[in-house]
């Protein structure tokens, strides 16, 4: 008998001495992320889409583990991206920035990459990547009276110099001094912009719905925003 209980002595210790070789060495294992809040609307459709610019939210990323199960806030180890930056920028802190230049909607992802876990064992690269929805509403108010909304043009400007930017198939007109015009125009109207710097300025070029420093032309068929620099 005493050998019996013996052996079944030293097998239960040979079990979990294995066991516990065998937890010590499993990964805690990254399995999702979720972004908190999952969807970030702002802006309003009587708004122009330049008056959002700065509208802030702070973004967290929660990671969901393995081995034990576990949420953990990563907000400050993942890599934070916005699939388009004319609607929102994020930062390496997960601060989300409406840029004022756009409307509609883009993917904000947070994103892990690991290639060993804290025993040193490796997880052949494991990528883990989250996302949220954030929203800019296009301004669609129509001044032009009658029939549904029309497209808009919104005319930014940025820089320590000053101009006006005209159009003379539109009759439109802007000075940098307003620091931003809207109009509308109906669908499929082509207007051509063209940036006049008031001495000493320069004219640095435009961005948004046009590049370059030559005339802009644009076919009006949604709503549109294009930013005129001065130097």
């Amino acid at each position: 008998m005493s050998r019996k209980w013996f052996s079944i002595v030293a097998l239960s210790a040979a079990a979990i001495a294995l066991l516990s070789v065998s937890s010590c060495g499993d990964p805690q294992t990254l399995q999702s992320i979720t972004i908190q809040p999952g969807t970030e609307t702002v802006g309003a459709s009587d708004t122009p889409v330049f008056a959002d610019a700065g509208a802030r939210v702070q973004l967290r990323a929660l990671g969901d583990y393995l081995h034990p199960p576990v949420t953990k806030d990563i907000t400050d180890q993942v890599t934070w991206a916005s699939n388009d930056t004319q609607m929102f920028t994020v930062n390496s802190s997960g601060l989300l920035t409406a840029t004022g230049l756009a409307c509609g909607g883009t993917l904000v992802s947070a994103t892990v990459q690991t290639n060993s876990d804290g025993s040193g064992l490796s997880s052949s690269g494991a990528i883990v990547t989250g996302y949220m929805t954030a929203n800019v509403v296009c301004f669609t108010s129509n001044t032009g009276g009658g029939g549904g909304a029309e497209p808009t043009l919104t005319v930014n400007f940025l820089g320590s110099g000053t101009g006006t930017v005209t159009s003379s198939t539109s009759g439109f007109s802007c000075s940098s001094t307003a620091i931003s015009c809207v109009d509308s125009f109906p669908s499929g109207t082509t207007v051509t912009l063209a940036a006049t710097p008031v001495a000493p300025s320069t004219f640095g070029g435009w961005s948004g719905g046009c590049t370059g420093t030559s005339t802009c032309v644009l076919l009006l068929q949604s709503d549109t925003i294009v930013t005129a620099t001065f130097n």
